[in-house]
């Protein structure tokens, strides 16, 4: 890929994503409201709203009940607070900017009314005290003296004067009720001593009342005045008009997104036709490209198999000499045993011929003297002959001329089995027998090795036999050359494991090192001196058995010597895979 198409893909996947983040924030922006806080919030301020009213209807009440009554309702100044509270924690969460700003005033306005309330409910609890108290004692009096009819008549007028004047005062307040009030006090204080106990009661509740109503009807005005009715109205108002704009952007968001959605879908239908035609194109070329590649795949397969071949014929030209040794010895005999016949055939050729001059003799019949001296000569040559055993010596050189071609038919026979071009040929085949003739093969190369052979009974298998007397032949060799100069041992070992069948190769040599040991199997790769190995015959015996179904496993332990274990599948794959 060059930098233009990088940079080309580089700018398509920026579109993307850019595309993706405008969805994105068109449907976060189209999100519904969550009514939960919204609607808290009004609840909150209604509630203080209608504290507020409560405490201005119950400061009102209080004003007018001339009853001993307390207030209720000055409870809900804590009712306030808590509101305050919540409506604070709310709006630290919250975007709202009306909540924000009216809250600061709120929350005076709320703490002042209630500091004002604490001292209104002190002032008419006062007030009220000191009303029942004149009442009371007013009752009192006028009860003492209306028990003595006639005497105290002017007195019981002069208490309920002033009993109407206090409770005038304490609901009007006004400065000529209070002067009357304070007139009648005064007026009473002139009873009779008997009545001085109740009148100096009647005197000082008169004083504290006169007092404290100013005081009471000031706070009372000042909570009047201060109301947050229209406060928490224009922030319900604002907050109200707040969410309506949120509402209103939604929806605005909500066309957008619908219009941008659409142009998405139109530009997703033109990419979904340009993709379609860049799919038909791309199976043109893909199946262009697969032709190629068969084609490549064919090649390469051909040009493995001859790999194989190669590396099969370099392992049998390294075994030239060895071999032609091994076949030069059988032809020793046959060549001895030729020569030694040769040297007999004259006297049998001599013998034979007397023998028939002897036969024409006796059959004419006509020449005994000549008879008599061939019979005797004949005889002669017999007896000789078999005093010299040369019928068993014949029999002998023909017998040990037999072996040796057999011998030498024996090594053909396995260098044609190793080294035939039908390597896709599958037939079964007992181990046992490939390691047979491949230590014949490979004799030469273990003259000085002693091979243990512990081979068992193995069924047949089907495989293909050149391919797997390539294996032995690549792993008998490299144990061979991994021998030390003396003492060196090759175990060649077959038994039956689960259902196949495993071959050992085992040496006492130097070992495989433990860092060389994972890159054995790879291609081309070689510890020998360069021109003594190629690198591949592990590699193909490695694949040789894995084409065949099987493992091939190495256990090694420098300087102590190197386990090769070849495990092959009594049922191979299908015969195609065993192809070379």
């Amino acid at each position: 890929m060059n930098k233009s198409d990088m940079l080309h893909n580089t700018l398509i996947a920026t579109a993307i994503l850019i595309m993706i983040g405008v969805l994105a924030f068109f449907y976060d922006k189209t999100q519904a409201v969550d009514l939960r806080e919204q609607n808290e919030v009004l609840g909150l301020l209604n509630g203080l709203k209608d504290i507020d009213n409560r405490w201005d209807f119950e400061a009102q009440r209080a004003r007018i009940d001339l009853g001993k009554s307390e207030l209720a309702t000055l409870s809900r100044a804590d009712a306030g607070d808590k509101a305050l509270r919540d409506i604070t924690r709310v709006a630290e969460h919250t975007t709202s900017s009306a909540l924000r700003s009216g809250l600061t005033e709120l929350r005076k306005t709320i703490a002042l009314k209630a500091e004002l309330f604490e001292k209104f409910k002190a002032e008419n609890r006062l007030n009220k005290d000191a009303l029942l108290a004149i009442l009371s004692n007013a009752t009192e009096l006028t009860s003492q003296a209306v028990a003595k009819p006639g005497e105290f008549v002017s007195l019981v007028q002069t208490v309920n004067e002033l009993s109407e004047h206090a409770a005038q005062y304490y609901v009007q307040a006004q400065t000529t009720q209070r002067e009357a009030l304070v007139a009648s006090s005064a007026q009473l204080q002139l009873a009779p001593e008997e009545f001085r106990d109740k009148t100096a009661k009647i005197a000082t509740a008169v004083q504290a009342l006169s007092e404290h109503i100013p005081v009471e009807l000031d706070v009372f005005n000042q909570l009047e005045a201060l109301t947050s009715g229209p406060r928490l109205v224009n922030m319900t108002l604002s907050f109200n008009n707040e969410l309506d704009a949120i509402f209103q952007e939604k929806e605005r968001y909500r066309i957008y997104l619908v219009y941008y959605a659409g142009a998405l879908l139109i530009l997703l239908g033109y990419l979904g036709l340009r993709l379609k035609a860049a799919n038909q194109s791309l199976e043109h070329r893909v199946v262009k490209r697969t032709e190629e590649l068969s084609d490549a795949l064919k090649h390469l397969k051909e040009s493995e198999a001859q790999l194989i071949q190669s590396e099969k014929m370099s392992s049998l030209g390294q075994m030239v000499a060895g071999v032609a040794h091994e076949i030069n010895t059988p032809l020793a005999y046959v060549k001895n045993s030729l020569g030694r016949v040769a040297e007999q055939l004259p006297s049998l050729r001599s013998t034979i011929d007397h023998s028939e001059k002897l036969l024409l003799l006796l059959k004419a019949g006509d020449n005994p003297d000549e008879l008599s001296r061939e019979f005797k000569h004949t005889s002669m040559q017999i007896a000789a002959l078999k005093q010299q055993h040369v019928i068993e010596e014949l029999e002998s050189l023909v017998k040990d001329g037999l072996f040796g071609t057999g011998q030498v038919a024996e090594i053909v026979g396995n260098l044609k089995d190793f080294s035939r071009l039908d390597r896709s040929k599958v037939s079964k085949f007992n181990l046992n027998d490939g390691l047979d003739s491949t230590l014949l093969l490979a004799k030469h190369l273990l003259k000085s090795v002693e091979v243990h052979k512990k081979f068992s009974d193995l069924p047949e298998i089907v495989c293909s036999p050149s391919q797997l007397n390539q294996v032995f032949l690549n792993l008998i060799t490299n144990a061979a050359q991994a021998l030390p100069d003396e003492h060196g041992i090759i175990t060649l070992s077959s038994r039956v494991e689960g259902d196949g069948v495993a071959v050992d190769v085992v040496d006492n040599g130097k070992g495989i090192p433990p860092d060389v040991l994972p890159k054995i199997f790879d291609p081309f790769f070689t510890t020998k001196e360069i021109g003594k190995g190629t690198g591949l015959g592990l590699s193909i015996s490695y694949k040789i058995i894995r084409q065949h179904g099987g493992r091939i496993t190495v256990d090694s332990r420098p300087e102590l010597g190197t386990k090769f274990t070849v495990w092959l599948p009594l049922k191979p794959p299908a015969e195609s895979e065993l192809e070379a």
